[in-house]
C-alpha cells in the first residue's frame, strides 16, 4: 500500500486543485480575527470574549454544523497552483505584527481599557498568535524556500520561541514516539505536568541537537551558522520595539501574548501525540513513523483554520508537503479525534476528563496496532533507550 493509498484504506479519488482564488478563501478563514480584534480594543468588556472565542468555540460550532471534510488532493498538484493557498502564510506577518504592535500602541496610549480588560485583550491576541501564527510558522519552516524560513522564524520570534524551529525539524520528526522526543505526550501525562516539562526540556534539545549538526560540520558552537544567534536577536529587537511603542507596559503585554501563544501551541503539540509511541525494537531502535502515530481530525472548518494541521499523519510522512496537498487518513490507518485540535485542546485543561475521553482511545490504539506487546508499562514510562545516533 502506497502512502496515497493509506490515506483512505484504499486508493481515494483525488480531487484537483484548479488554483483559483475562490478555491483557496476558506483558508483565509484567519483575516475574520482581525476586525474582531479591533472591535474588542475599542469595546472592551464582553467584546473581549469574541477573540478567543473565534479560533476555540464559534469554528468548533461551526465544524459541528459542516461536518467531516475527508477529499484528498491530488499530492501532484503543480506548486504554481498552490499561489492563493500559499499566500495566506506569506502575507501573515506583516498582519500579526501590526495588530501585536498596533494594539500595544492604542492601549499604551487611551485611558478606556482597565488593567484586567488590557489583559483580556492580549490574552485573546495571544490566542491567535499561538492557533494561527505558530501553524503558518509551522508551514514556512518546513519549506525550503528561504523566504518562507525567514517568515517562519519571524513568526516565532513574536513569541519569544525561535528555538522551536531547531526543536521541531531536528528532534521532533525524528524521533516523535519515543523518549527522545519532549514533545510527545506520555499515557496518562495531564497537561499541567507536560507544560512545564516541554518549557524545561525543548530549548535544551533544541541547542544540543544545533551544536551536534554545526559538530558535524566541522563547526564550533558560536558559529554565526547557529541559528540560535537568529533566534535571540529577533527576540530581542521585539522586546526593543514594544519598549518604544509602549514602555514598560507595552513590554509586559508583549510577553504576555507570547506565553500565551507558547501555551497554545504546548498544548496543540500534547493533543497531536498523545499516548502513541513507536514500537522498541531492540538495542536502542524503534520502528519507522506511520500514520498511526498522530491524532487527527477530519472536521473541516477548523481545518481552514489551522490549514490542515489536523491532517497530521500525512504531515509526519511526508514533512515538506504543502498544506493544501496534506491527505486525510482514516482511521483504518490513523486514530482519530472526536473533536478538532481546539476544543480537543480545551478539553485537555481538565486532566479528569481528558483522561476519561483519551485513555480509552488510547487502549484501543495499542490493541488495534500492537496487539503483540502485552506489557505496556515501559512505554508508560518511556524508559527505553535512546537511539544511538540520537543527538
Amino acid at each position: 500500500m502506497t502512502q496515497e493509498d493509506a490515506a483512505g484504506g484504499s486508493t481515494p479519488r483525488l480531487r484537483p486543485i484548479r488554483g483559483t482564488l475562490g478555491e483557496a478563501l476558506p483558508f483565509w478563514i484567519s483575516l475574520l480575527i482581525i476586525p474582531l480584534v479591533a472591535f474588542a480594543a475599542t469595546t472592551g468588556g464582553w467584546a473581549l470574549l469574541l477573540v478567543p472565542a473565534f479560533p476555540w468555540w464559534i469554528t468548533s460550532l461551526l465544524d459541528a454544523l459542516t461536518g467531516l471534510d475527508r477529499r484528498n488532493a491530488d499530492p501532484n498538484t503543480p506548486e504554481k497552483r498552490l499561489f492563493w493557498y500559499r499566500l495566506i502564510t506569506l502575507l501573515w506577518f506583516p498582519i500579526e505584527f501590526a495588530v501585536i504592535f498596533g494594539a500595544i500602541r492604542y492601549v499604551t496610549h487611551t485611558d478606556h481599557l482597565s488593567g484586567w480588560e488590557k489583559l483580556g485583550l492580549f490574552f485573546g491576541i495571544g490566542i491567535v498568535s499561538g492557533t494561527i501564527g505558530i501553524t503558518y510558522a509551522h508551514e514556512l519552516m518546513h519549506q525550503k524556500n528561504r523566504l518562507e524560513r525567514w517568515l517562519g522564524d519571524l513568526l516565532m520570534g513574536l513569541v519569544l520561541y525561535g528555538h522551536f524551529r531547531s526543536e521541531h525539524l531536528l528532534v521532533h520528526h525524528p524521533w516523535v514516539g519515543t523518549p527522545r522526543d519532549a514533545v510527545t505526550a506520555r499515557y496518562n501525562e495531564g497537561f499541567h505536568r507536560f507544560f512545564p516539562r516541554v518549557l524545561a526540556e525543548c530549548p535544551r534539545s533544541a541547542w544540543k541537537a544545533e551544536v551536534a549538526r554545526l559538530a558535524r560540520a566541522g563547526l564550533p558552537w558560536w558559529h554565526l551558522r547557529n541559528p540560535f544567534w537568529r533566534y535571540g536577536a529577533l527576540a530581542a529587537l521585539f522586546l526593543v520595539l514594544a519598549w518604544l511603542v509602549g514602555g514598560r507596559e507595552g513590554v509586559g503585554l508583549f510577553i504576555f501574548q507570547a506565553f500565551i501563544a507558547v501555551w497554545q501551541l504546548e498544548l496543540t503539540n500534547y493533543v497531536e501525540h498523545y499516548g502513541l509511541t513507536r514500537k522498541h525494537l531492540g538495542n536502542g531502535r524503534y520502528e519507522p513513523v506511520g500514520p498511526h502515530h498522530s491524532w487527527n481530525a477530519a472536521h473541516r472548518v477548523t481545518n481552514w483554520l489551522l490549514i490542515n494541521l489536523q491532517r497530521h499523519s500525512d504531515h509526519h510522512i511526508k514533512p515538506q508537503r504543502r498544506f493544501p496537498l496534506l491527505q486525510n487518513h482514516d482511521e483504518r490507518v490513523a486514530p482519530q479525534l472526536p473533536f478538532g485540535y481546539p476544543l480537543t485542546g480545551f478539553i485537555a485543561m481538565a486532566p479528569p476528563l481528558w483522561k476519561r475521553m483519551m485513555n480509552p482511545r488510547v487502549k484501543e490504539w495499542r490493541r488495534t496496532f500492537y496487539p503483540e506487546i502485552g506489557d505496556w508499562r515501559p512505554y508508560r514510562r518511556m524508559d527505553f533507550p535512546l537511539p544511538r545516533n540520537a543527538p
